[in-house]
């Protein structure tokens, strides 16, 4: 096959030795010297989409996305199929932070994904319906895993509450990477995948708290949660939600709802016995409820004195909170 006058062949050893180094400086986080190989092996073979492609991921991991997309459309601009090219998914992505929605439209269907034809003002595809999904939140470091709503295949809104250390609010959207890492298989049988964030691509103005509770029963716990949803806002019982995961379990297929029934999870690296995120049994007990929780709120800081007091009062022997701080 000829493309623009020049028949398409096999890489050259010089290409490929370019490109093998370049990826392994990248592993190293050596990102200036990978991008002048990668740059040397384009230039070597401008005919091959994989020069591009490879240039264009570079880019993505150092967040220049106007060089990821002038790379992504170079790469896509050789390929030799039609759809489910990842050259297609990366210009998306790339599209997606810099917001140039008629090119993230034409990138998901180039993939192979149906987009609804209406769109908002902006262009933004909108009403994809990709369902939940899991984030995993500064994959570099904190590594926290939380629950969110797709909004298109390269941003999520996150509906967990994050935990102070991650940076991360409720309702903010992150980027995120294409290919998942790990499963969350919930009680009913799903599993949902878990992409990498990327990075940050709408803050959320809404403060998250941190309180103690003492709610006799699961029952007083979820009217607090029920509370928060109602008034457009979140709670989340943090001391069974959360549990302390190492990477390789983090990134493998593991159950979702640990909170119900006997705590028998090899991969669960807590330690028991505390409230909050130190894991929700009590040490050499069979009791999987205890009282004292440690509760993220997420609403404005006018709002939250009145839920939790509003809790109380409709339970006040059965409830009670205290040491409330802002977090994040």
């Amino acid at each position: 096959m000829k493309i623009f006058g020049k028949v398409r062949h096999r890489p050259s050893a010089s290409w490929r030795q370019a490109t093998d180094r370049a990826f392994t400086l990248i592993g190293d986080g050596r990102y200036e010297d990978a991008g002048a190989l990668l740059t040397r092996a384009a230039d070597l073979e401008p005919w091959l989409s994989e020069s591009w492609f490879n240039l264009a991921l570079l880019h993505k991991f150092r967040h220049d996305w106007e060089q990821a997309r002038a790379a992504g459309l170079r790469a896509v601009a050789l390929l030799d199929r039609e759809t489910g090219a990842p050259d297609w998914w990366n210009v998306g992505i790339a599209a997606t932070a810099l917001q140039d929605w008629p090119l993230a439209r034409r990138a998901w269907q180039a993939y192979g994904l149906k987009v609804p034809g209406e769109a908002s003002a902006s262009g933004e595809p909108l009403g994809m319906e990709l369902g939940s999904a899991a984030v995993r939140l500064s994959p570099e470091g904190e590594a926290e895993v939380v629950w969110g709503r797709r909004l298109d295949p390269a941003r999520i809104e996150v509906l967990s509450i994050p935990l102070p250390s991650s940076g991360r609010r409720w309702g903010e959207v992150v980027l995120h990477d294409g290919v998942p890492h790990g499963e969350r298989v919930t009680s009913a049988g799903p599993a949902y995948p878990v992409f990498d964030e990327i990075e940050l691509w709408a803050p959320s103005p809404v403060p998250t708290w941190v309180v103690l509770l003492e709610a006799a029963t699961e029952a007083d716990r979820d009217a607090l949660e029920r509370l928060a949803a109602d008034a457009g806002f979140a709670a989340e019982d943090w001391s069974s939600s959360v549990r302390l995961l190492c990477r390789s379990c983090s990134e493998s297929r593991m159950p979702s709802d640990e909170g119900e029934g006997e705590h028998l999870d090899p991969h669960d690296h807590s330690e028991p016995g505390h409230p909050g995120p130190l894991g929700h049994r009590m040490a050499g007990s069979g009791s999987l409820w205890v009282p004292e929780r440690e509760c993220g709120i997420a609403a404005p800081g006018g709002l939250v004195r009145g839920l939790l007091d509003g809790w109380v009062a409709d339970s006040p022997d059965t409830r009670e909170w205290r040491d409330l701080e802002e977090v994040c």
